[in-house]
């Protein structure tokens, strides 16, 4: 028991620690960068780290459980095609989302049920189905995709919107109520309490009457859903389909999981140390780009720093030798 405290405890000053990390960010942005804290940018860069937490919010479940989710980039950059391309054939708005996060939960699926059933390394697994997943739409579009976004969707993400008489576009609170939904269903419900369970000794979660296959399928396809939600909102949020739109977020989502508490062995993390992780990276990135960094120098610098975070957190002990 005393064990788990410290773990707990540990998980939870790293997610103290981050949300510090971000707060000084930001205060060095401000001292060194005119208009770093001026509304307009305090609201883009709010915009831009609620599209990161929103396709992070799979992979720290995944991530949790013990596994590793490669496609999500792929699966961001079919939604953002497929949503395109139907909306402007003259698709109807729900049904174009409708079939998207049908087969977008159909692909999460897959990578669960053969990452588990047949015993294979999971990042195998989601980076090839994810390439196919490309593939596909590649071969779909003939590698140049059309349509447009529907107006709803930008007019919810765009960073000039307000929500009511908040001076933010309706993503950000939106997310603030995702965020607390997500937490609430990791700390208080069954499905929470199996994914740690699982995450933490795998070997013992079958004698727990939980069944692995089930929960990895379950798992990888809410991690390729919110994966696709991210892509129809970076559709809204650039206004074009474009099917690399995903790329960036192949290892921000795992640094960001990473930054905020989570062991990349499974068992431990949060979606709260998630989004303070996803705050770091967006003040790391903008404030880069505000000293007049260049875009691959700014690239440069976070892989650095996602190497340096993973080589760290990545080589701890797992759980279920610490209890």
């Amino acid at each position: 028991m005393a064990a788990k405290r410290n773990l707990f405890a540990t998980t939870n000053a790293r997610v103290v620690g981050a949300f510090c990390i971000a707060a000084l960010l930001h205060l060095a942005g401000a001292v060194l960068i005119p208009g770093y804290s001026s509304p307009f940018a305090v609201r883009a860069m709010l915009v831009l780290a609620s599209l990161l937490a929103v396709a992070s919010i799979g992979q720290t479940l995944v991530v949790i459980m013990g596994g590793i989710d490669l496609s999500i980039p792929f699966v961001i950059g079919f939604a953002n095609v497929v949503a395109a391309q139907l909306y402007g054939d003259g698709w109807n708005v729900f049904l174009v989302c409708g079939l998207v996060a049908v087969l977008a939960l159909l692909i999460g699926g897959l990578n669960g049920l053969v990452s588990r059933s047949l015993d294979i390394q999971p990042l195998i697994v989601t980076l090839g189905i994810g390439m196919v997943v490309q593939g596909l739409v590649l071969l779909w579009t003939a590698g140049f995709p059309s349509g447009s976004a529907p107006q709803a969707v930008s007019s919810f993400v765009s960073i000039g919107g307000s929500a009511g008489p908040l001076p933010v576009p309706w993503l950000v609170p939106s997310l603030v109520v995702l965020a607390a939904l997500v937490v609430l269903v990791l700390e208080r419900t069954p499905y929470g309490r199996r994914l740690y369970a699982l995450g933490s000794n795998p070997g013992a979660a079958p004698l727990a009457l939980i069944d692995p296959v089930r929960m990895w399928v379950i798992t990888y396809a809410a991690s390729a859903f919110f994966a696709a939600v991210a892509g129809v909102l970076l559709l809204g949020f650039t206004g074009s389909a474009y099917g690399d739109v995903g790329q960036p977020y192949l290892f921000q989502t795992i640094a960001a999981v990473v930054v905020g508490g989570a062991a990349l062995v499974g068992g431990r993390g949060s979606y709260l140390g998630t989004v303070a992780g996803v705050l770091v990276l967006t003040e790391i990135n903008t404030l880069l780009i505000g000293l007049g960094f260049q875009p691959s120098a700014v690239q440069a610098a976070l892989g650095l720093i996602i190497v340096l975070l993973v080589s760290l957190y990545g080589r701890e002990r797992h759980v279920s030798t610490t209890i």
